[in-house]
């Protein structure tokens, strides 16, 4: 049986030592963080999930990711009071690259994800070599 540390992604990179990249998908629908997690763990991407931006906070301060994929619209916390949320704190986490998805896609949504921290914003549906370039970009993967 393999030890914690031996665990690799699909890249090979051992994922339980810290030195894979790592992404957290938060979104409230679970069909698509299941559709994130997919084409981000087929990209060679270790994912955790949560459901709201409360639920991510807490995740972050028990594991560090490399890149945030977060929703908009989400109950207890959404996406933007999440990162403007996650943006004030003095930690490491609150540099964490995100990219904000949504079906809402006026400029004032655009405008106010940027404002909120988001370095990205993408409309849903995101397809799945999209968001796997973006990941890519944004966790320094990029060719």
């Amino acid at each position: 049986m393999p030890t914690p540390s031996s665990i690799n992604d699909r890249r090979g990179v051992s994922v339980a030592d810290g030195t894979g990249k790592r992404v957290l998908v938060v979104d409230d629908a679970s069909l698509v963080r299941l559709y994130y997690r997919d084409a981000l763990e087929q990209a060679g991407y270790a994912v955790d999930e949560a459901l709201n931006g409360l639920e991510a906070l807490e995740k972050l301060l028990v594991r560090p990711v490399d890149l945030l994929v977060v929703d908009v619209n989400m109950p207890q916390m959404d996406g933007l009071t999440f990162l403007k949320v996650l943006r004030r704190q003095d930690l490491p986490v609150a540099s964490i690259p995100a990219l904000v998805t949504s079906t809402e896609a006026g400029p004032q949504d655009i405008a106010a994800a940027r404002a909120a921290g988001a370095n990205f914003y993408l409309v849903k549906p995101v397809p799945r070599d999209v968001l796997a370039a973006y990941a890519a970009m944004l966790c320094g993967d990029a060719a």
